[in-house]
């Protein structure tokens, strides 16, 4: 089965992706969505920049800088391109740094083959799991927890090949929406490397989904993940938009 047509459109998409990927704290502004996560990761903490905000785009930027100030984060925006623009000039004439640029991948899940090696799936992630997950090569912070399971029905994804104390060769985050799969975190051991851990996790969770109605999968990816991208691109995902993230100075600083 192909991906559907027509695809959604680049607002829509986001809207999706962000159901499956929550702030603990979230907050419409017009159509953008202010997120707040605790500091773990850039999709729960910062304004999803999709439609219109309810005041001028100087005064939107503004307000956005004193919300994220209010909590004690740095202000971010995510902006997604094409769509976005006079909104991301808005953010760069009020000196906010562009950063971290990321490619949207969509995929149909029906050529999908079933894992070749057990994949174990379970609805919390234990120890192993936040262990094995390595956010930008760092150990977990104690809010992530919270963060991943901020999703209707997220699945978390293992593959063990020694036991504990071992640690776990690959885990991933599935979660679907409507139709789509939304799959995050998926981090391969180093010792495991290019021994196809990550397209058992990525095929379990296909499967789940398929069990769950959905027919599509989407993902984001930085545009320097090389490796991710190669492997993204043999189970057949295609680009459907970019985004990037703007930082803002703190007020008084």
């Amino acid at each position: 089965m192909p991906l559907p047509t027509p695809l959604p459109a680049v607002d829509e998409l986001e809207r999706l992706a962000a159901r499956t990927w929550r702030g603990l704290e979230e907050q419409r502004y017009g159509d953008w969505v202010l997120r707040a996560g605790g500091g773990f990761t850039g999709r729960a903490n910062s304004v999803l920049v999709v439609g219109e905000p309810p005041e001028p785009l100087p005064d939107a930027v503004a307000a956005v800088t004193r919300w994220y100030a209010g909590r004690g984060l740095a202000p971010r925006a995510q902006v997604p391109s094409p769509g976005a623009e006079a909104a991301d000039a808005a953010f760069d004439a009020a000196g906010w740094e562009r950063s971290e640029d990321n490619l949207v991948l969509v995929a149909s899940l029906a050529e999908w083959a079933a894992p070749r090696l057990p994949v174990d799936l379970a609805a919390a992630p234990d120890d192993a799991w936040l262990s094995g997950y390595r956010y930008r090569g760092t150990p977990l912070p104690p809010v992530a927890r919270e963060v991943l399971l901020g999703a209707d029905d997220p699945v978390f994804a293992s593959v063990r090949l020694a036991p504990a104390p071992a640690p776990l060769a690959a885990v991933a985050r599935g979660a679907t929406a409507g139709r789509w799969l939304c799959v995050t975190a998926v981090t391969v051991d180093d010792e495991h490397r290019r021994q196809g851990m990550a397209t058992a996790v990525m095929a379990a969770l296909g499967s789940w989904a398929r069990g769950r109605g959905a027919d599509s999968c989407v993902l984001q990816v930085a545009g320097s993940n090389t490796g991710g991208l190669a492997l993204y691109r043999r189970l057949g995902f295609t680009g459907h938009h970019r985004y990037h993230y703007r930082l803002g100075p703190l007020p008084g600083a």
